[in-house]
């Protein structure tokens, strides 16, 4: 039984402006998909309401080849930062996230607070000790 994912957004990392690689970036309506491998393959993914922050980075030979770097911090305690490396278009892809975290943050009814310089995820109702101090 396939399960079928509607993508809002994919790409490869690039080499010199192609997707020359294996690994390979999705984004879907509520989580950011990373597949990483030819013959052994990893897959990981960010639910999009654990994300904190979203970067964009773009050295002169990106901006020579025409991609950039997105860095997605989240609260995932396997994948707390997300690097999608030499990918096209990244201020445009930095928008797209953008757009559907705070869609996901809204449907799932998130409530993220900064206290102090620390955050706040209350989404499922838990708080570490760390967090009031």
């Amino acid at each position: 039984m396939a399960i079928n994912i509607e993508y809002l957004w994919k790409d490869r990392k690039r080499y010199f402006g192609l997707p020359l690689s294996f690994t390979r970036y999705a984004l879907s309506e509520d989580r950011i998909f990373i597949s990483v491998g030819f013959l052994n393959i990893k897959d990981d993914e960010v639910l999009l309401y654990r994300v904190r922050d979203i970067d964009t980075a773009r050295s002169l030979w990106q901006r020579l080849f025409g991609v950039g770097t997105v860095t997605v911090m989240s609260s995932d305690k396997t994948m707390p930062n997300l690097v999608l490396k030499n990918i096209k278009d990244p201020i445009f892809v930095k928008e797209l996230l953008h757009k559907q975290v705070e869609e996901m943050k809204i449907k799932r009814r998130v409530r993220v607070g900064e206290i102090m310089g620390n955050e706040i995820d209350d989404a499922d109702g838990e708080f570490d000790e760390n967090d009031f101090e």
